[in-house]
């Protein structure tokens, strides 16, 4: 293998290592596959030793069934050929791996790690090999001598030295701890305490916050544990709690289910996910011994499952709002490390993790996330779980076991909408599809790049509305998207076409657009989500909103100006048709053209629809431009680290060209997930359907009869559709079958120390509201004031009344 080794290779994100990317709960069934030996009486620190390499290596699987038999040989082919190159001189093990750059120092012990794996695993062609063994320890040595011992000082990125590096080495000691000398495991422990000493957990702060809080505590404890040394133990169990309360700011859960990593990023996705897995590995390790996690707030962890996690999870992938820049690392046999970077992988990595956390979780926890993740198995039919040849055998082991529990129900998607205001992100399910929204704000940044990855990523955050149905698209961003689609036509952004340099705004969440309404309302099941959109280096100003709704996401932008002397665009849709795709445009009934290279001004427009995909309907007739193309990118453009073979992928696009510097354009348009030519026709013949109440710079909104909507954002006081706010405000209003209405207000600026809404239609009581309403009068008008808001992270106020 050759090429730079980077943090991709390492962070399987299902516990962190690339050994324990297979960790595993399951209990032995055959001794050809059990890692635990026996275990003298008494004895805490064997018991846990020996855990962890079950955990590690996994148990209770046929090594020649599939999916291990597979999966096996090819651990057994890396080692081989890891074996086959390499080369112990000074300044390197690998002759592509440097031990001058701290990538490499990580690299090469991952190499090594799999050398382990192969030796002390079934079914390797390797199992038992002593001259790989050998080479392994040499291989331990020489890196011991030469990079990573108690005399040499850190360098290059911290991570390599704290994290990648060490928790890699202790796997390989726990592995192949029978094998090793004192002496050897001596060096090892004295490393590791050089480079993750005890006060890289004396404060919760810098660098030891979240997830890296997590990985340092998880090369603590097996310290501990591989030195016979309780207080190491104890101390890493104990620098978790930190990571368990909701925050209120900066890294960690909130309350809202928001993950935040580097201050200023939405991360479930990556982060998050390393911090599920790493704790999901340090629960069940301590579980049931003197140092088992019992801090209450564990719960709290507990419950991310489905406030935090769960929403982010379709048909098995991760969706990539909350993922910053791990969707820039390439998907599988993209790169010489086959590391599937893609949606579908990170999402495998977080059911694993759920799976090994229900271990140490209530049995009605465990039983209800193990029908979660028997579903997402079920429905993943673009990259099937149990083939995903990044996931150890440990970790396929556990979730084949999942698949194959006839005690388990699969779960399905749930009918919702959940909104996360602490992190700018929105997810609308509805039956058959599902769709996330990314926005920023003063508190979330635009995107992240940083370590030469994600240098184009300039526009996610400006509104960038992805969506997947349940048998269709979802391939459509794994299938090399980030590296071939035009970064300036993310669809559902509003962007100037001004050229942007690679990583422009800075690294790690620097680019953030001075706003502060961001965020929206939500009853659960229907959403009104607003944002006041300011480009990346740019003059861009605009104002974004998106109602979502039973079946369809009515979008409208406004007040769309610049100066850049640049063009400026709303981009309605992009899609990767893949490799070869030709499908079928179809506009007001007539079929476009499929040969690549047609592009269209489509005048009069009143609808469009893409074969197996969707349709788009443009109220009252617009112009919009379509464009068919094939365009060709490498992973190595937006990521370093990435390979340079070229990729090319089809796209068509659709979008609104407000031309170059507009002064207040606006626009406005209905997406229809997996609706046909019929049904997308017949909701742009049915003119009745929607009304767009505003569209401009004080306000936007809203009205669907048919739905009992009205919903308004309003980014000054005002009246429109018959609600009148005398703050900036989001409202939306649904009236039910029964006589009755619910009302959903929030604050997006979290600057209202006061608000008055009035709804001018006749109510006859208040059936039920939070603290936050002050008064609310009834009669010919509800009017409802609300006392101090600015202190409730942006969250909805739900007022349910009776009509009259």
């Amino acid at each position: 293998m050759s090429g730079p080794w980077s943090r991709r290779s390492f962070l399987r994100l299902s516990g962190g290592a690339a050994l324990l990317a297979g960790t595993s709960s399951v209990a032995a069934v055959s001794p050809a596959c059990s890692a635990v030996a026996a275990v003298p009486a008494g004895d805490a620190y064997d018991t846990l030793r020996l855990k962890w390499r079950e955990m590690v290596l996994g148990s209770g699987f046929d090594p020649a069934a599939a999916p291990f038999g597979a999966k096996l040989a090819l651990t057994g082919a890396q080692a081989a050929e890891h074996r086959s190159t390499m080369a112990a001189v000074g300044g390197s093990l690998w002759p592509d791996l440097p031990l001058t750059v701290s990538s490499s120092i990580t690299g090469s012990y991952s190499r090594l790690a799999t050398m382990a794996q192969a030796y002390a695993q079934p079914g390797t062609g390797l199992t038992g090999d002593t001259a790989l063994l050998a080479a392994t320890k040499a291989g331990l040595d020489h890196l011991y001598q030469q990079a990573y011992n108690p005399a040499k000082s850190r360098f290059g990125n911290w991570w390599d030295f704290q994290i990648g590096s060490p928790q890699l080495l202790l796997d390989i000691s726990t592995v192949l701890h029978d094998q090793l000398s004192a002496a050897q495991l001596a060096n090892h422990l004295a490393a590791v305490d050089a480079f993750v000493p005890d006060s890289s957990v004396a404060a919760y702060t810098g660098t030891s916050t979240g997830a890296n809080r997590v990985d340092l505590c998880r090369s603590l404890a097996l310290r501990g544990i591989l030195g016979r040394n309780a207080a190491k133990i104890a101390l890493a169990r104990d620098a978790l709690s930190p990571v368990f309360p909701f925050v209120t700011g900066g890294d960690g859960f909130y309350a809202d289910g928001s993950f935040v990593q580097h201050t200023y990023l939405s991360y479930t996705g990556s982060y998050g996910a390393v911090l599920l897995g790493g704790l999901a590995s340090l629960f069940s390790l301590l579980n049931g011994s003197a140092w088992a996690v019992t801090d209450a707030n564990r719960q709290i962890v507990l419950d991310s499952v489905e406030a935090s996690f769960a929403p982010f999870l379709f048909n098995g992938l991760m969706m990539d709002a909350v993922s910053g820049r791990s969707t820039s690392r390439g998907n599988p046999r993209t790169n010489s490390y086959g590391f599937q970077g893609g949606d579908h992988g990170r999402g495998h990595g977080v059911m694993s993790s759920m799976a090994l956390l229900g271990t140490a979780a209530s049995g009605t926890e465990n039983q209800r996330w193990r029908g979660l993740v028997k579903g997402w198995i079920q429905r993943d039919y673009y990259s099937p779980v149990l083939t995903d040849t990044d996931l150890g055998v440990a970790a396929l082991a556990r979730l084949k076991a999942v698949r194959d529990d006839n005690a388990v129900s699969a779960l399905a998607e749930p009918t919702s909408h959940r909104l996360f205001p602490s992190m700018d992100r929105a997810v609308h399910r509805r039956p058959g599809w599902a769709a996330s929204l990314s926005m920023a704000s003063k508190r979330m940044g635009l995107y992240e790049t940083g370590n030469g990855e994600n240098l184009r990523g300039w526009h996610a955050g400006a509104g960038m509305l992805q969506w997947w149905g349940d048998t269709y698209g979802n391939g459509q961003y794994t299938d090399a998207f980030w590296p071939t689609v035009d970064p300036y036509r993310l669809p559902g952004t509003t962007v100037s076409r001004k050229v942007l340099a690679d990583a422009e705004g800075g690294a790690w969440g620097l680019p953030r657009p001075d706003v502060n309404w961001v965020g929206g309302a939500t009853d659960g099941e229907y959403a009104a989500l607003g944002q006041y959109v300011r480009g990346l280096s740019s003059t861009l100003y605009a104002k974004k909103s998106w109602f979502c709704l039973a079946d369809s996401i009515v979008c409208l932008a406004g007040s769309v100006r610049s100066t850049d002397g640049t063009a400026v665009e709303t981009v309605v849709e992009n899609r990767n048709l893949g490799a070869s795709g030709s499908q079928a445009l179809t506009v007001n009934g007539a079929a476009q053209s499929t040969a690549l290279g047609w592009s269209a001004t489509l005048t009069g427009a009143t609808w469009a629809q893409i074969a197996g995909h969707g349709g788009y309907v443009f109220p009252g007739g617009a112009t919009v431009k379509a464009l068919r193309e094939a365009r060709t990118g490498s992973w190595h453009d937006i990521n370093t680290g990435g390979t340079t073979d070229p990729i090319t992928r089809r796209y068509l696009t659709l979008w609104f060209d407000h031309g170059v510097d507009p002064s207040g354009a606006a626009c406005s348009y209905i997406l229809m997930p997996g609706a046909g030519t019929t049904a997308t026709a017949a909701r742009a013949a049915d003119t009745g359907w929607l009304t767009v109440l505003a569209n401009d710079n004080d306000r936007q909104g809203i009205a669907v009869p048919s739905l009992g909507v009205t919903a308004v954002n309003f980014w000054f006081a005002g009246t429109v559709g018959g609600l009148t706010a005398d703050k900036p405000a989001c409202v939306l209003v649904r009236e039910h079958g029964d006589g009755t209405a619910t009302l959903c207000v929030c604050d997006p600026m979290r600057m209202q120390t006061g608000l008055t809404v009035t709804w001018h239609r006749p109510v006859a009581s208040v059936l039920s509201k939070p603290a936050t309403v002050t008064s609310a009068a009834t009669g010919s008008a509800l009017t409802l004031t609300f006392g101090n808001l600015t202190g409730l992270a942006g969250a909805t106020q739900r007022i349910e009344v009776a009509l009259g």
